[in-house]
């Protein structure tokens, strides 16, 4: 992609401006946003010739009730970036989220596929396409853009139907990917739970509602309107509020999971008044592997004793592709190293022996924008906690 159109790309979205990424926190009302896909003159995908139903009118019905019941749930705010049949263009959607500051960004629609008998439900986060499948999902989404006035003004450079597009955007959200791998699973089981479909995984793929957000971002495909089993449940209340609870008590999950795994900040971060809490998530990958935002009790004097290959680091932020370790790509940091786990890469900065520098390379990092960097362990090349090395 020429430098010229990814610097307009990335001034649209807002990083040339100094945007920061914006982190759940502890002390505050966990804010929520509903995005019922669609909409208006943008039908989206119609179903089967027996059974006409309209995608936009499945996802707003399904986002009203998701709205519904995390509304009784104390402690949770929902915004709904549509309440009816209205079309609304995919960077206003990421506005309303990222003016609101949201915590988490869900996006709802509907599946179709040539194949009659496709079916199932998806959730997506965003990602390089990586495979036919996931790039055609993601162009048929995105084509959405071209229905809007001025779209080559509003998205110079994007070219929906090009793969191309995507990759030079891929850093973009890499410190959301671990806390939306996280949502996009809980939904994904909460689904087996209740609505016993066909689960077709978490998936990633480059939707551009979900690169133009600054928090953990989902995109969920409920099932297949093309299948007309499928498309006789979705539009039945019945199977709206199955998949709405299913969406709510996925959400409802995350929120605790990352209240249970908060870490109090140093107390650097505490006086320097950008922060009182840095919420931290859990994400359990497809091989198994946990990373946890632990409360470090160690004291400052505490010193690695012995041990080979044993050490304290700090987690920068997880990708899903391999990204060179040197200063330019870290915002100036050196000794950055990697840990491939699965197909994802954990980032790491530093390796030091004692507690008291760990919370230096912590400081240092967090001032350098990594807001949601955290002090980690290492015993014999294992990952553990850090109390547990000394």
């Amino acid at each position: 992609m020429p430098r010229k159109i990814l610097y307009i790309i990335l001034l649209l979205l807002g990083v040339a401006s100094g945007s920061k990424p914006v982190y759940a926190q502890l002390n505050k009302t966990f804010t929520v946003v509903i995005d019922p896909g669609h909409g208006g003159k943008d039908s989206g995908t119609t179903g089967t010739k027996h059974s006409r139903i309209y995608e936009k009118d499945v996802v707003l019905s399904v986002g009203k009730l998701v709205d519904s019941i995390l509304r009784k749930t104390p402690g949770i705010k929902v915004i709904m970036t549509r309440r009816t049949d209205k079309f609304i263009e995919l960077r206003k959607r990421a506005e309303i989220a990222n003016k609101a500051k949201a915590d988490v960004f869900v996006s709802i629609h509907c599946n179709a596929n040539p194949n009659k008998k496709a079916r199932g439900s998806e959730t997506y986060v965003l990602g390089i396409h990586r495979n036919k499948d996931n790039l055609e999902v993601a162009k048929k989404e995105n084509s959405v853009i071209k229905l809007e006035k001025d779209y080559k003004l509003h998205y110079q450079g994007f070219n929906p139907d090009s793969p191309e597009t995507f990759i030079g955007l891929e850093m973009m959200q890499e410190e959301y990917l671990e806390q939306s791998i996280l949502l996009a699973s809980l939904v994904q089981q909460e689904y087996q739970k209740r609505v016993k479909t066909y689960n077709r995984s978490v998936q990633q793929a480059g939707f551009a509602v979900l690169r133009l957000t600054y928090m953990p971002s989902i995109l969920t495909e409920i099932g297949f309107l093309s299948n007309p089993e499928e498309a006789k449940f979705l539009k039945s209340k019945a199977g709206q509020l199955k998949i709405a609870r299913s969406i709510a008590d996925a959400i409802i999950k995350y929120r605790n999971l990352i209240r249970e795994n908060t870490e109090v900040p140093d107390q650097e971060t505490k006086t320097d008044g950008q922060r009182k809490n840095s919420a931290l998530a859990q994400a359990k990958t497809k091989s198994g592997n946990k990373s946890s935002h632990t409360t470090v009790s160690a004291s400052n004097n505490s010193h690695i004793k012995s041990g080979e290959n044993t050490y304290l680091s700090v987690q920068l932020m997880i990708s899903s592709r391999k990204i060179p370790t040197t200063p330019r790509y870290f915002k100036g940091l050196k000794d950055v190293f990697f840990i491939k786990v699965g197909r994802t890469y954990k980032y790491y900065y530093g390796k030091v022996f004692s507690m008291q520098d760990a919370q230096k390379k912590q400081q240092i990092a967090r001032r350098k924008g990594f807001k949601g960097a955290f002090i980690v362990g290492f015993k014999n090349g294992k990952r553990v906690k850090p109390a547990e090395i000394f």
